[in-house]
This record gives structure tokens, sequence and C-alpha cells, in this order.
């Protein structure tokens, strides 16, 4: 088992962000985890991260409990993430970047082993020609893919992608689904957020749901596309979970509010 995620509660104030959070991830596969936007994605990749502590609950990675670990803790043991704002260092090159992945992730480079990794996987993402460029010169499809490669670059057994997908127009997300589909390939395990459906679809082996900080479905893509639960607070069209299971759309058509 990768990562146990075992009644996780998380309050801010008077807000129930979460409420008994519980799924499982195997290693080697792809989880998607969707909802509508404000039903706790986020603030539940923050608690697996480290970077907020839940109420109750345990986060079990590799057969070792880190519930409430600093990130820098979390990372070290071989869990990276990518965020929905991407952050990257934009005085530092692309290069330096990664680099610094390299330095504070799992194998915990030097130097020159960090920056033989940050060409490595700078090429993986296709963005060894602009190693040397500012990051802050970079697009958004660029930024994402140095977000990505930023994580990379701390050798996870388990990335966290948090909507890598989004601003993308349609050709750069085909090029980020096949990277994704490499990585996956090279044995990391993944668990993602993600509001494009039929990328969802294609990329995930298993699906779970979100909604007001309960997890109101799990399963197969076409399973839950079929649930009425899914259809009635995500997918809010019986019509788009038809075209999904039959995989006829290819926009997002997912409620955001």
């Amino acid at each position: 088992m990768m990562l146990a995620v075992q009644g996780i509660e998380k309050r801010f104030g008077g807000l129930q962000a979460l409420s008994e959070v519980a799924f499982d991830l195997e290693e080697g596969e792809i989880l998607g985890l969707i909802g509508p936007n404000g039903a706790g994605k986020t603030t539940l990749f923050n608690v697996i991260s480290g970077v907020h502590a839940p109420e109750k609950g345990r986060v079990v990675f590799r057969g070792q409990d880190i519930t409430g670990r600093p990130p820098y803790n979390v990372a070290q043991l071989g869990l990276a993430r990518t965020f929905q704002i991407v952050r990257p260092l934009h005085d530092l090159t692309v290069r330096d970047n990664v680099i610094l992945g390299a330095c504070y992730g799992r194998e915990r480079h030097g130097r020159a082993a960090a920056a033989r990794v940050a060409d490595e996987v700078l090429a993986l993402v296709g963005l060894a020609e602009r190693a040397s460029q500012l990051s802050g010169s970079l697009n958004v499809a660029q930024k994402k893919r140095l977000e990505l490669a930023r994580a990379l670059a701390a050798r996870p057994y388990l990335l966290l992608l948090d909507e890598v997908l989004a601003g993308l127009n349609p050709a750069e997300v085909a090029r980020m689904i096949d990277t994704l589909r490499h990585i996956r390939g090279q044995g990391v395990t993944i668990l993602m957020i993600e509001h494009l459906m039929q990328a969802m679809m294609s990329l995930s082996d298993r699906i779970v749901v979100l909604d007001y900080g309960k997890l109101i479905a799990r399963g197969t893509p076409r399973e839950v596309a079929a649930d009425p639960h899914v259809i009635e607070a995500y997918l809010g069209d019986p019509k788009l979970a038809q075209d999904l299971l039959e995989g006829g759309s290819d926009g997002d058509g997912a409620r955001r509010d």
C-alpha cells in the first residue's frame, strides 16, 4: 500500500473542511480526486503533504504514520507535490529551480548530483532547451511543466498533482497526459486533482469524489461517471455523464461552484 488516508477531519474555525475522509492508494496506481470547487480537495492535499495537521485521522505513507509531519520531512520520505497556482522562483533559471527540488528531496543530492538530476528531469518534461532561461519568462504551460519537473527532481515514490492541466490548450493537455503516463511507467504513483473530466477518465485507474468535505463516491472512472450522486453534485448533467462513458466529451463540463 502506497498511501492510506484514514478518517481525516479538518476544520478551519467553524468550517468543517474535511469529514471522515478515507481511501487507499496502491503502488503504481493513478488515483483521480474530483469534486466541485470548495469540496476540500486541496485541503486534503495539504493534510497529506504536511501543510496542515488534521484534527482527527491518520495519513499512512508506505507503512509509516506521517500525520502532522512537516512538509520538508514528508518530501524527504518520498512524497512530492505540485501546486494549483504555480510557484517558480522567478529570479532563478529553470535549471536552478529544478536543482533545488533535487537538493531537498528524498535523495538530498549535493549540487553536482542535483544538476545531473535536473537535466534528466527537464529532458523528460520537455524543458531542456529552456534550462538557462529565468523561470519568470516562461508561459503558463511551461511553468506547469517546471512545477512538475521540480517535484520529480525530488525522486518521489508518490506524486500529488493539483490541477496540472488547468489553463492548458488541447495540444498542451495532450502532451502533458503523455508525460504523466510516462512518469507512471517509470514507477511513480500519482494522486491527482483535475477538473478536465475526459482526461481524468482516460488517465485514472480509480477515482474518488469529494463534496462539501465528504467522500461521496469511489470506483473506476466508469462507475463514478454513472453514479447518480456524482452526477448531481459535480457533473450536473446526465448527458455529460453518458458522453464521458462513451468517450465523446473532450471538455471539462463539470461544476466548479
